[in-house]
């Protein structure tokens, strides 16, 4: 059976990476009417953040080279690493039974929320694999990060995540839905781009449909 995990990450209830989202876990749900949707609201019900107990258990994960996650939880020999794993281990089953994840999140100051890293943080251990998970990150953001643009190299979001999951989850194929200029809806300086905004605002929903049918 076809899983997909939908995770949120906006702190807005009405975001565009909500909507984004919502486009592509509907398109899929269609394509998979006996799938699994599993959805986690990391705004809403934010995950811990890693604790002294989390980096023991991490540690006690090195020690014995172990990369079999079925067999972590044998590794726990203290309380605070009970506790950690408690926390741990249902992310890291909706995670595991997932053939999809799909992750809507804002862009905030250049990188993505805390939200969402503390989530990362929690399901990463050392020599990890989640090949072969599909991802797709489908993202708001306030300026133009593509090619050729001003800011385009202080894009610490989509490099950020796609470095991330090739380098811990040998993750090679993340694929990005950006909506840009999206501050060009408020701010008053930017007014000017308001057209760039909504091309760029029609094209990422287009794309997540077309993604949500095609995963």
């Amino acid at each position: 059976m076809a899983t997909l995990l939908h995770l949120d990450a906006s702190a807005r209830r009405t975001s565009i990476s909500r909507e984004l989202g919502g486009v592509f876990a509907d398109a899929w749900r269609a394509e998979h009417p006996d799938g699994r949707y599993l959805h986690r609201d990391l705004a809403a019900d934010p995950i811990p953040f890693i604790g002294e107990g989390w980096t023991e258990l991490c540690d006690r994960v090195l020690a014995h080279g172990s990369t079999d996650l079925d067999r972590l939880a044998e590794l726990v020999d203290s309380p605070a690493q009970q506790r950690a794993w408690e926390i741990v281990e249902p992310l890291l089953t909706e995670v595991r039974a997932a053939d999809v994840v799909l992750i809507g999140t804002p862009m905030y100051n250049y990188s993505i929320p805390a939200s969402l890293k503390a989530w990362l943080d929690q399901i990463t251990f050392p020599r990890m694999s989640l090949a072969p998970t599909r991802f797709v990150v489908v993202t708001a953001r306030g300026g133009a990060y593509t090619p050729g643009a001003p800011k385009a190299k202080y894009d610490y979001q989509e490099r950020f995540l796609r470095d991330f999951f090739a380098g811990h989850f040998a993750v090679e194929d993340t694929v990005f839905v950006n909506a840009e200029l999206v501050n060009s809806r408020q701010d008053p300086a930017l007014a000017h781009l308001r057209d760039k905004h909504d091309a760029s605002y029609a094209a990422a929903l287009a794309a997540a449909r077309t993604l949500g049918k095609e995963y």
